[in-house]
């Protein structure tokens, strides 16, 4: 048996993963993904023609969040829980099935016999099953249809696992929109055409743009809405004497109950990669056992969770396989398996972590205060915004840098260190999700009290930057593409096509991208995304800098 995927920037070669990922995962693991979100297709189909019929099932909307959310890179490892979640899949397709079939007799119409993922039917056999992933796999599709049109089907359907990512922690937060929700069962029902057009195809990437902007708008009201809007806050990075367990993902839910689960108990709570932005919300960081943040970007954490002396838990994407030094005090939670790492289950009951925690040693001692401010949300830096203007009309603040996006273990990462660095000091910089690892424990000073580095949030906090530039857009009667705004972005994994997506759908261009361009983006495609919004990849931060000033 035999795989290929190309939906991270790690991909083998620049071309494709064939015999095992960079991420980790074997080829019944990935060809048990490509059978889920067939499955996930097949109950679309049925969903989408339901939904048009004024009849919808929660349970079939949620299962298919979860299903393109378990595919995402560095997610799910474990076959028999992708297995179980194909089977259980597999029955609701039935059931969106027998949905449909109820709505069209209500409403006096004649059902559509569906075929492909709609008829699909799961082999009873393990092994079997994940040879029928080979049937779906990417190879296949492309000498059916062609490396553009497989291209763009992939762009979109990375779009929505990033989107379904972002709505998952929603819906955790009890955040949903039946809106969207019929969007991602008509994205993914489009998806299972035989024959669509390159035309049909563009725009239903855009299409998934504007669902990426209401989803990460429904997630940003969730967020603010449970735990308050983020603030400017100095975190720690430095260990705090005690026991400890370190949170690493993105949700911010996880690591509230772990906080409540905690209190009292002298255990110290850590945030890792993309949970830093957690110390931000008031409703978080009112727990005085949640010290600081540990570590960097998810790629360092073999040798990070090595070091720690405490308990690890796994809120969402982004694990790798754990090293058997600490394999022991590992633990998952939501979405995220690995195969023989303890699952902590829907009832969030962080018993074994906290007996983990107390059995490690802790840190035995202080270490010197040091300190890197976060929390410069929407509403922050909106609240400011006179300030802002004020120092772009006195020349004060030349130009505003977007430097952010996802980090990773490729070379060339250190660009956008290097461009950081060489930022002119009447410029500021503006920042979200874990490539900010990259520069954000520097010193960049203030300009007239204006911090010149702005760290805005996890990865989905785009919408922050969204809501700023449309709000100086505003201000200084102009578009967005007009402002002294530049947007040069990393990329790792598929929220941050569910990002690009979203910002092509808003008009914005001249966005560099990099440390390479996505494998699924083929020649022909890439040209149309230069003509239409004039996306480039990055060169050299000295020639870029030049560009962009001039």
């Amino acid at each position: 048996m035999s795989m290929f995927c190309y939906q991270c920037e790690e991909t083998a070669k620049g071309t494709g993963c064939v015999k095992v990922g960079v991420c980790g995962k074997d080829e019944t693991t990935a060809a048990l993904q490509d059978v889920l979100t067939h499955v996930a297709k097949g109950i679309s189909m049925y969903a989408h023609r339901a939904a048009q019929l004024g009849q919808r099932s929660r349970e079939m909307d949620t299962f298919v969040i979860e299903a393109l959310f378990t595919t995402v890179t560095n997610v799910d490892f474990d076959p028999e829980r992708l297995e179980g979640l194909i089977r259980r899949g597999a029955a609701l397709r039935d059931q969106a099935k027998a949905l449909y079939e109820s709505a069209c007799a209500k409403s006096g119409r004649q059902p559509e016999q569906l075929g492909g993922p709609a008829a699909w039917e799961p082999e009873s056999d393990s092994s079997a099953l994940a040879f029928q992933g080979q049937e779906l796999a990417i190879p296949v599709r492309q000498g059916l249809y062609g490396e553009d049109v497989v291209g763009l089907q992939e762009l979109i359907t990375y779009g929505l696992k990033g989107a379904a990512a972002y709505a998952d922690h929603a819906i955790v937060l009890g955040k949903e929109d039946a809106e969207v929700y019929a969007t991602f069962h008509a994205a993914l029902d489009f998806l299972a055409q035989e024959q669509p057009s390159l035309d049909d195809l563009l725009g239903w990437a855009l299409k998934v743009g504007e669902l990426s902007v209401k989803v990460m708008e429904l997630l940003d009201a969730a967020n603010t809405g449970t735990y308050g809007h983020p603030e400017p806050t100095a975190v720690r990075i430095t260990p705090v004497k005690g026991k400890a367990i370190l949170v690493s993902g993105h949700d911010l839910k996880d690591l509230e109950e772990l906080l409540k689960q905690t209190e009292g108990k002298g255990i110290n709570i850590y945030t890792h990669g993309e949970m830093l932005p957690c110390h931000a919300y008031p409703g978080l960081k009112k727990y005085r056992h949640l010290v600081g943040n540990y570590g960097g970007a998810w790629q360092d954490q073999r040798q990070e969770f090595d070091a720690f002396p405490g308990a690890i838990v796994m809120t969402t994407n982004c694990i790798q396989k754990p090293k058997e030094t600490y394999h022991d005090r590992i633990f998952t939670t939501g979405l995220v398996a690995w195969p023989g790492v303890v699952h902590i289950g829907p009832d969030k009951d962080y018993a074994p972590v906290i007996e983990a925690a107390l059995a490690a040693p802790g840190f035995a001692e202080d270490e010197p205060e040091k300190t890197i401010l976060v929390g410069f949300g929407h509403q922050a830096v909106l609240g400011v915004a006179d300030k802002v203007i004020e120092a772009v009309k006195a020349g004060n603040l030349r130009h505003f840098f977007l430097i952010g996006g996802c980090d990773g273990r490729k070379s060339g990462r250190n660009y956008y260190t290097e461009l950081a660095q060489q930022v002119p000091n009447d410029c500021v910089i503006l920042t979200l999700a874990c490539g900010k690892y990259r520069f954000n424990k520097l010193e960049f000073g203030d300009i007239g009290g204006i911090p010149r580095l702005l760290d805005m949030g996890q990865c989905n906090d785009a919408y922050s930057a969204i809501k700023v530039a449309g709000a100086l857009a505003e201000a200084f009667g102009c578009g967005v593409n007009d402002l002294p705004l530049s947007l040069v972005l990393s990329w790792y994994e598929q929220k941050a096509v569910t990002v690009l997506l979203a910002l092509l759908h808003l008009g914005v261009k001249n966005i560099r991208l990099g440390p390479s361009l996505p494998a699924f983006v083929t020649p022909n495609v890439l040209q149309v995304l230069v003509d239409k919004f004039a996306i480039k990849p990055i060169s050299t931060p000295e020639e870029d800098l030049a560009a962009i000033l001039n």
